[in-house]
C-alpha cells in the first residue's frame, strides 16, 4: 500500500509541475520590478480556467496522499 501511494506521489507532483508551469500571468519580472498594470484584472476563461481548478484539485489531493504516507495507512 505504502509503494502505491509513493507512485501516485510522484505522477500526481509531476501533472501538478506541469500544470503549472501552463498557467500563464504575462507580467512576469515586471510586475516584481514595479513596471506593468497593476489595476488589471482579467477573469479566467476555458481552458485557463479548467487548468486552474485542475491544480487545486491535484494539490489538495497531493496534500491527502502525503498525509496517508505520513500516517503509514
Amino acid at each position: 500500500m505504502n509503494q502505491i501511494i509513493i507512485i501516485a506521489q510522484i505522477i500526481i507532483s509531476i501533472i501538478l509541475v506541469v500544470l503549472i508551469l501552463l498557467q500563464q500571468r504575462g507580467t512576469g519580472l515586471s510586475g516584481i520590478l514595479g513596471g506593468g498594470d497593476s489595476g488589471f484584472y482579467q477573469q479566467r476563461r476555458g481552458l485557463e480556467k479548467t487548468i486552474f481548478y485542475a491544480t487545486i484539485i491535484l494539490a489538495a489531493i497531493f496534500l491527502i496522499l502525503n498525509i496517508l504516507a505520513l500516517f503509514n495507512i
